[in-house]
């Protein structure tokens, strides 16, 4: 006990000291050069190298010896600490921590017009969600309270970082002493760290999560261009500071399992290999997160449960929600198992306290004990390149160890010292005894049950009494019991009221034999003396049944569904041979439709049409009375997509891209699959003139966003005319950018195609010149929205055009012929009627509602005969949905222009599937019922436009992606799975879970006009 005083003493006071060498020092030198022998502990080295009775010595701040304790020799000057029967780990590691750098309030205040540049001042980026200039390592003040909270869970070192913006800066590793910032600090600009959310920044760019991407691959683009620059005409902090950077290890913070898609994209097209801060749902892409190659930082913020006791209010709680509360335990298991390299962060926390709690249920749900301190020490030293310095206990390494009384990740374990950089930090005294157990308190000849619980510094205890009713049943009473511990002195008080005394009891004694015994002398309430004893009894029933959770070999992980929401698939689903028999086929070809059918769908093609058709082994599909027609392709959608539909921040924001933010779990895509949709254009909505890059997929529900997309499609763009880009209907605080009218509309396109056309001649001068002559001259920068706009001028991107008003439409047209390129479709286009002659000279097709008007000024000319005289013209029209709801039915869509116009029912039929595949470039696969086109079909239990008709089945290159009475099936196995995990949750709550109160989380959907993000 001595050696233990006064090796506090010693680091207490000459530790700081002497580990600022370049600091002056008011008095004398005193520099401790004592060694700190720690002997006959159980010592992990590593995650993997176990000592059972091993010795550890450090000086200063450093480790210098450490191995079985009979092997070592303590120096002299050494102070010794024998703690026979105590663990010692290396200390923990956090990569993802904000510990020690300021908090920046936001500056958004009430804004009274958009912001369009940077406020902030200097030579730094365009954008102030962009500053890589940032540094932590300038930043860093040691936060002595954050310090404590976390060292008392075993942290000894933690990356930090400022965590706000876009491109957020560089972090320090810094430990978790206190002392000034210059002796916490290990190293500062060890990583590089972005996002999608800019944060802080008051700045109107990026206004979405594609603004977000786009804004990052730019800044990536401008990195390349400025450091091959050799005459600059400016000069950026910030391109200098990425550039400068670039050698370091990239951390991305995602929000969801896609982000994390999103976010690889954009390492492989600048082929940086980022190490992803996670949200804990990999499980539900765990394939697809492994394929990335990226490492993962991952948070055990799981859930808190459900307060479903309303049955009511439990409805707001979706199946996905309760499928994520139950699975999120397994998500660390699942990453382990898959091989992955992960570590361990307190991010997300509400209350630290709930750390090692979560991470046991991590191991108990399958996480191996050896992973979990592989993920807090050496895995967080290796990502960053550390693990010369910490993550380990060797010669030569960080003195940052921690004394436990057992297993680290055991329930009982206690973090009794924290030593980092060779000084003490005492959590717990491990000279405590620790009382927590059950007793046989004995009082005179009185016995009493004691339990004594919680935390090994705050003990609490009860007594239980058990008592029998005359009716004979059974019931047991806890009597709440005061309790003091000071060293080995105890005290206690309680009021039994029972035979043996009504009033309050009180003991005073102490413990011994490693708090097996206690006793003492009791006074009862008439003054009286006894003497009391407490014998430590085996464990509760409860405890001695628990099964060993490192065991988990038997473990049943929950069924994942793909998507983890109702109606998921339990594995993604495969193309099968199918004949379908006897049906009435709708071709859209020139055969027109054809009765009594046959059609044999094989490889995820149509491969026969025709009677009596033989197929072996393929599963037959009985189409009798039901009609099988080519899927629906909407033209205009807006379904699965996450972050918002509109880049409305500038008036161009053509490198913008819908294919970056598809939403693969949105449940539309299963709903109008119900509906008979096969494909869709994913639209960028309607606030700027130029908007973003379109994404057309099939509806492949279970797939991931990649998997969606059409291969090999044409590449398009939305453009926009109306109230809604010139801001007419955006309240008088949105109305600061240009155009504002009709008229800067108009010179919005001849300004952004005039400027792509000089970029192009200045991109094709330079690729003319001789490799000698590009080595002197500086390169063009690459300007992705200018980009984008060139492939429009080269036939490689068509436009589809938002449009309603007649003169508009005009205008765009000769925009378009006096600057070479061609509207492909104009949509909406609900005064169409009144110009059908010019669209078809000049070549574009028309995709439009049937019956929409008067639902603002600029359509209070719309009639639902529009379609009709369009066709009529002879020119491609197409009905679209543009709204979730509306793509459920856009066959009963389609039969309105046979009320509306008398087209025939194979023409109306055409307008949403041979039609608008024509409109995307698509015809030659899709859209009609022929050999060797995509098997794209929906089988209807009526003539498909009738209101009665149902679709039986939908099918996306032979694979049956809705089955209306496999839908049924999943209705009822989803809602007897919901209320299993609902009567789990009841139970948590009653054994004293924390819950949560349902919310209504419902999503959005998204229309044209929507602004903002609505996830």
């Amino acid at each position: 006990m001595r050696y233990a005083f006064l090796g506090w003493l010693f680091v207490a006071l000459f530790s700081t000291v002497s580990a600022q060498e370049t600091f002056m020092v008011n008095g004398t030198h005193n520099k401790n050069q004592n060694y700190y022998v720690f002997k006959n502990a159980i010592i992990f080295i590593d995650y993997q190298t176990k000592i059972e009775n091993a010795t550890l010595i450090i000086k200063e701040d450093k480790i210098v010896e450490v191995g079985p304790s009979n092997t070592i020799k303590a120096p002299k000057n050494s102070v010794v600490f024998d703690l026979k029967g105590k663990y010692i780990y290396p200390s923990l590691i956090d990569l993802y921590s904000d510990y020690g750098i300021p908090t920046e309030e936001s500056n958004r205040k009430p804004q009274f017009s958009q912001q369009f540049e940077s406020d902030k001042k200097g030579a730094y980026n365009w954008n102030q969600a962009v500053h890589p200039e940032v540094e932590a390592g300038q930043l860093f003040e040691v936060n002595e309270k954050k310090a404590d909270e976390l060292r008392k869970l075993g942290f000894g070192t933690v990356l930090t970082h400022k965590q706000d913006g876009i491109i957020r800066g560089t972090s320090a590793l810094v430990t978790l002493v206190n002392d000034k910032a210059n002796v916490a600090m290990v190293f500062d600009k060890v990583s590089n760290h972005l996002s999608f959310n800019k944060g802080t920044s008051t700045q109107d760019y990026p206004g979405s999560l594609m603004g977000s991407i786009a804004l990052i691959r730019q800044t990536y683009y401008d990195t390349d261009w400025y450091s091959n620059k050799q005459n600059r005409s400016e000069y950026n902090i910030s391109l200098a500071k990425m550039n400068e950077n670039k050698i370091l290890p990239s951390i991305f913070e995602t929000h969801s399992k896609l982000d994390v898609l999103r976010a690889d994209k954009i390492g492989d097209e600048f082929k940086i290999q980022y190490i992803f801060k996670g949200s804990g749902d990999e499980y539900e892409r765990i394939s697809e997160i492994k394929a990335t190659g990226g490492k993962l930082i991952i948070p055990v913020n799981y859930p808190e449960t459900y307060d479903v006791s309303d049955v009511f209010a439990s409805n707001m709680v979706s199946f996905g929600e309760m499928k994520n509360w139950e699975l999120a335990p397994f998500n660390l298991g699942i990453v382990a198992k898959n091989q992955i390299d992960f570590t361990i962060t307190t991010s997300g926390l509400k209350e630290l306290k709930t750390f090692y709690p979560n991470v046991r249920k991590a191991i108990k749900s399958g996480l191996p004990e050896k992973e979990a301190l592989k993920s807090l020490t050496y895995s967080p030293a290796q990502f960053i390149g550390v693990y010369n310095v910490v993550g380990s206990l060797e010669k030569g390494k960080l003195a940052n160890f921690i004394i436990s009384s057992g297993n680290l990740f055991d329930e009982k374990n206690t973090i009794y010292e924290n030593w980092i950089k060779g000084i003490r930090y005492e959590i717990n005294d491990y000279n405590m005894p620790d009382i927590r157990g059950n007793y046989n308190l004995k009082i005179d000849s009185k016995i009493y049950s004691l339990v004594v619980k919680g935390e090994f510094d705050k003990p609490s205890a009860e007594i239980e009494t058990i008592t029998k009713s005359d009716s004979g049943k059974i019931d047991t009473n806890k009597i709440s019991v005061n309790l003091k511990l000071q060293n080995n002195s105890i005290s206690l008080s309680f009021n039994p009221n029972d035979d043996f005394s009504k009033n309050t009891i009180r003991l005073s004694g102490y413990v011994n034999h490693n708090a097996v015994v206690w006793e003492g002398k009791a006074q009862l309430s008439d003054a009286e003396w006894k003497n009391w004893s407490a014998i430590k009894g085996e464990n509760s029933k409860d405890e001695k049944n628990k099964k060993d959770t490192s065991q988990t070999d038997s473990l049943v992980v929950p069924a994942i569904y793909f998507p983890n929401m109702s109606f998921g698939f339990d594995s993604i689903p495969k193309a099968k041979t199918i004949l379908i028999k006897n049906t009435t086929v709708w071709t859209n070809e020139t055969d027109g439709i054809l009765k009594n059918t046959d059609v044999l769908l094989k490889d995820g093609k149509i491969a026969q049409i025709g009677k009596e058709i033989v197929a072996e082994g393929a599963e037959i599909i009985d189409g009798k009375d039901k009609h099988l027609t080519p899927g629906i392709i909407d033209e205009h959608s807006h379904i699965a997509i996450s972050g918002g539909v509109n880049e409305c921040t500038q008036a161009v924001t053509a490198e913008a891209s819908i294919a970056d933010v598809i939403d693969c779990d949105d449940i539309n895509i299963y709903r109008q699959l119900a509906g008979g949709v096969v494909a869709a254009q994913l639209l960028h909505g309607s606030c700027n003139p130029v908007g973003g890059q379109s994404a057309i997929i099939k509806l492949k529900w279970g797939n991931n966003p990649e998997e969606m997309k059409i291969k090999n499609s044409d590449k398009f763009i939305k453009f926009a005319l109306g109230e809604n880009v010139k801001q007419s209907n955006w309240g008088p605080y949105s109305r600061s950018r240009f155009p504002q009218t009709r008229m800067g509309v108009e010179q919005v396109y001849y300004d952004a195609f005039i400027r792509a056309k000089e970029y192009q001649e200045k991109w094709d001068n330079y690729t003319k010149l001789s490799q000698k002559l590009k080595s002197e001259r500086e390169s063009p920068r690459i300007d992705l929205e200018l980009k984008t706009l060139n492939e429009i001028l080269k036939k490689e991107r068509f436009i589809s055009c938002h449009s309603y008003v007649q003169s508009e439409i005009n205008m765009l047209m000769h925009v378009a012929d006096s600057m070479g390129f061609k509207v492909n479709t104009f949509t909406h286009i609900l005064e169409g009627y009144k110009l059908a002659d010019k669209l078809k000279m000049h070549g574009s097709g028309g995709s439009t509602f049937s019956d929409w008007w008067a639902y603002k000024f600029e359509v209070n000319d719309a009639i639902p005969y529009n379609a009709a005289i369009l066709h009529n013209q002879g020119i491609t029209t197409a009905i679209n949905s543009d709204d979730a709801e509306m793509g459920r039915r856009l066959n009963q869509e389609a039969a309105k222009i046979v009320k509306y116009g008398g087209v025939s029912e194979e023409d109306a039929l055409k307008m949403v599937t041979l039609n608008p595949a024509k409109l995307l470039h698509l015809d030659s696969t899709m859209g009609s019922i022929k050999v060797g086109k995509s098997a794209d079909i929906v089988l209807w239990t009526e003539n498909p436009l009738s209101i009665y008709a149902t679709v039986d089945k939908t099918i996306i290159e032979g694979v049956v992606y809705f089955d209306r009475a496999i839908d049924e099936q999943m209705q009822s196995k989803f809602a007897k799975e919901k209320s299993a995990i609902v009567e789990q949750m009841l139970k948590n709550k009653k054994e004293g879970a924390v819950t949560q109160k349902p919310k209504n989380k419902r999503k959005q959907t998204y229309h044209c006009d929507t602004v903002g993000s609505l996830d």
